[in-house]
């Protein structure tokens, strides 16, 4: 997929996941927009007591800020392709339909599948 063929907002999210990455040193980074066009930006967490991935972060933090719904979601990582539990994260908040982009640590989509 192009950089130009994607919506503004999604290469918007794809950004912020791909900085939270960069600037938290971490494996992977992600964003999530949710219904109303806010954004929440995540790392992965690797505490002793607590692992998530940053979409489930993400996920968290826009779950614990009132969101209701969930528009789409990027993880920016070295991963071929959006975890299970990365998916059913997003499924519980936005639906099986909502968009899942996956780009690498560059920043190009390699691809978007759903949460379902």
């Amino acid at each position: 997929m192009t950089d130009s063929a994607l919506d503004p907002e999604d290469r918007k999210i794809v950004t912020l996941a791909r900085s939270a990455r960069a600037r938290n040193g971490v494996p992977e980074g992600a964003a999530v927009r949710d219904d109303t066009g806010r954004t929440y930006v995540a790392g992965t967490v690797a505490l002793d007591s607590l692992r998530l991935s940053a979409l489930q972060t993400a996920v968290a933090m826009a779950v614990a800020s009132g969101a209701k719904s969930l528009e789409a979601a990027a993880v920016v990582t070295e991963a071929e392709a959006v975890s299970v539990a990365d998916r059913a994260a997003v499924r519980d908040l936005g639906g099986a339909a909502t968009p899942v982009l996956l780009a690498g640590p560059d920043g190009v989509v390699r691809g978007t599948v759903t949460a379902g």
